[in-house]
């Protein structure tokens, strides 16, 4: 019972392509594949823009000290 057999799966689709279309699962399916070369695009840029991070931080807290505040204005860095 765990798991589908290929008619289940055949029944699901014919479902889908009655409810939604195949014009909108194409569109819906352009839509996805631009938004992940999007992000592709955009992962490598930040990776090739980046500097590089520097190996000692220029503010260390001693002794594992814990700073508690709240934010009370958000700032774009």
């Amino acid at each position: 019972m765990g798991s589908f057999s290929i008619w289940h799966w055949l029944i699901v689709l014919v479902i889908v392509l009655l409810v939604f279309g195949t014009k909108k699962l194409r569109n819906i399916g352009q839509d996805l594949g631009g938004a992940v070369k999007g992000f592709k695009e955009g992962m490598k840029e930040g990776d090739n823009s980046a500097p590089a991070a520097p190996a000692q931080p220029s503010q260390q807290l001693s002794g594992g000290q814990t700073i508690e505040g709240e934010v009370k204005e958000k700032t774009k860095s």
